[in-house]
């Protein structure tokens, strides 16, 4: 069975409408778009509350893209908030300009929009390119406050603070921002790729101090192995990692391992990367520092890869285990990843939370593996990792 996703050009109600050729480099505010926003800003917010109890105003969707997305204040632009939506923003130009050259054909749509009280995103989505099916890049900035399970959502299982303890009540007031991405392309032999890097506070609440963390990271999930292919990828995030840390590949490595374990399927999403979350154990700017050149190795990591397969020969046989596999990388982003979960229990806009998914999936009934196939090389390595440098 084949599942198509509707993509954003089909849902006019959902989406703005402007569809960009090329993404520009830092676009600049047009004075139509200020008066916009600045009046959304003060306008009083109306809260959008879902069922978890989380509470974030609710989108306008913006006439053209913002410098900023943050709140007016000057602390926030000159500090650790405007320093990483600068990144981010930056980043998300560098590698979409990246991606539309390699692909020759398909360009970015592009989707703004903020919220009453400050924070908002841009969304790029390519969808039928010569090269790739679908690639999304997208940042967000978000101002809001949400209940204990959401916190545990974004905070994951390893934190030692407990915000539901003690009779607190309440919402946490928190503030995110972060770029993510997913990139599938057409060619079976041409992997997917994900990257996500964020940022997260919280502000004090009911007695518990404020927090901050970084978490981030760079997976690979390709069809089938190939192991010069692997050892390129790993072996730049190992190259990152070392350059600020001998220990953060090896830890970071076997965090992708776990994290990306799909628990119902006992394997893996894919061939893994480097994963880390809850990261406050050194001072902000050092963690700053390794984010920025992590997300700056994401095009030379990757790009290449796609550049070698973009136009092997491939089967219709071979087109419908990528689809299957891509049915598992479903399976995954809806049941397990900590931003998809995080996403819906605070209301976000679902079409950015869903940009992730592929345009087309498919699932069969007890599907036949051939064991000494290609195919099962691949189900083996994603159920027993490997060392790849």
């Amino acid at each position: 069975m084949s599942m198509k996703i509707a993509g954003l050009q089909n849902s006019p109600a959902l989406c703005n409408k402007k569809l960009i050729g090329s993404v520009p480099a830092a676009p600049l505010l047009k004075s139509p778009c200020k008066r916009q926003l600045k009046r959304l800003r003060n306008r009083q917010p109306t809260p959008c509350r879902n069922a978890a109890g989380a509470v974030i105003a609710k989108e306008e969707m913006l006439e053209s893209t913002p410098d900023s997305l943050l709140r007016e204040t000057s602390s926030e632009a000159d500090g650790i908030r405007g320093q990483f939506e600068r990144m981010i923003r930056e980043a998300q130009d560098r590698i979409c300009k990246a991606v539309e050259a390699e692909d020759g054909e398909g360009t970015f749509r592009e989707d703004a929009w903020c919220r009453p009280g400050g924070g908002g995103g841009v969304s790029r989505v390519m969808q039928g390119g010569k090269v790739w099916e679908k690639a999304g890049v997208g940042v967000s900035v978000v101002y809001g406050t949400m209940p204990p399970e959401a916190y545990r959502a974004a905070k994951g299982n390893n934190h030692n603070s407990k915000p539901a303890t003690n009779g607190a009540t309440g919402g946490v007031p928190f503030f995110a921002a972060g770029i993510s991405s997913v990139m599938h392309p057409h060619n079976p032999f041409a992997p997917t790729m994900h990257f996500n890097y964020r940022y997260f506070e919280t502000e004090e609440w009911n007695g518990i101090p404020g927090q901050w963390w970084f978490g981030g990271g760079t997976d690979i999930t390709p069809s089938y192995v190939n192991e010069e292919d692997m050892q390129h990828f790993h072996g730049t995030y190992k190259r990152v990692c070392n350059a600020h840390d001998p220990a953060y590949y090896p830890r970071f490595k076997q965090w992708a391992d776990d994290y990306f374990y799909c628990k119902h399927r006992d394997q893996r999403r894919g061939l893994g990367g480097i994963f880390f979350d809850d990261l406050n154990d050194r001072p902000q700017n050092e963690i700053m520092a390794f984010s920025k050149e992590a997300l700056g190795a994401v095009v030379d990591s990757y790009l290449p890869l796609v550049q070698k397969h973009k136009n092997d020969e491939f089967t219709a046989k071979q087109k419908e285990w990528q689809q299957m596999r891509r049915g598992l990388y479903v399976e995954y982003n809806l049941v397990y990843d900590r931003g998809t979960t995080f996403g819906l229990k605070t209301a976000g806009r679902i079409e950015s939370i869903l940009m992730s998914l592929p345009l087309t999936a498919r699932w069969e009934y007890c599907p036949p593996v051939d064991p000494k196939s290609p195919e099962a090389e691949l189900v083996d390595a994603c159920t027993n990792p490997r060392t790849w440098v």
